[in-house]
């Protein structure tokens, strides 16, 4: 697998530069493996799906308890309920059960490689390194005025290694900001956020679990 160094600035919260790192390139500078990182990102929304479609068998169907007619000199066919599939407003025969299972899997290596392609895109354009998140207090103020400096306007996705619960909330209600753990960081995030904002911490656990 062929790999590239990559190097990107580390900036503090107020957005000026405060030094240069090297990522590892093992994880930050992977060439592309567009299957896999498609599998990978079908293997989430699928086991994110749920299986809300459900219709009413006969026997769920409320109602249908009396028999319409009697069973025999009415010259129509005999019929026991009104909750029959042939009548309308009767259950239905074949219809979605709401029990599907729509689950998916991938195996660790193949999910391991996903991780490190989705992390080098992020690394090419996308990836801002602090220095250090540091939220003495809850305001959502905090926050903005941070991705104000970092140039980060658009969708980011915060990464942090510790929980940081003044962080977590400031960034609550902001609009296209998610703040998550480094262990539950999906594929599919790193695909669809424009940027990556981590700290120095994050990018060393990161590259730990990945190596």
């Amino acid at each position: 697998m062929a790999t590239k160094k990559v190097s990107v600035a580390v900036k503090n919260m107020a957005g000026e530069e405060v030094e240069k790192v090297s990522l590892s390139a093992e994880v930050f500078g992977v060439e592309e493996n567009k299957q896999v990182m498609h599998d990978a990102v079908l293997v989430y929304q699928a086991n994110m799906r749920q299986d809300t479609a459900k219709t009413k068998k006969r026997d769920e169907v409320s109602g249908g308890g009396k028999k319409p007619w009697r069973q025999k000199g009415t010259g129509r066919a005999r019929a026991g309920s009104t909750r029959s599939p042939i009548w309308v407003g009767g259950g239905c025969v074949f219809g979605p059960t709401g029990v599907q299972n729509h689950k998916l899997s991938q195996n660790r290596k193949e999910h391991k490689l996903a991780l490190k392609c989705a992390y080098s895109a992020q690394a090419k354009n996308g990836l801002i390194v602090v220095d250090a998140f540091k939220f003495e207090e809850m305001k959502t103020k905090n926050v903005v005025a941070m991705l104000k400096a970092l140039k980060a306007d658009k969708k980011s996705l915060i990464v942090i290694s510790d929980l940081d619960e003044n962080l977590i909330a400031s960034a609550a209600n902001i609009a296209n900001v998610v703040v998550t753990s480094v262990t539950n960081v999906s594929v599919y995030d790193l695909m669809y956020f424009d940027n990556v904002i981590m700290d120095k911490a994050t990018v060393k656990m990161v590259e730990e679990a990945l190596k």
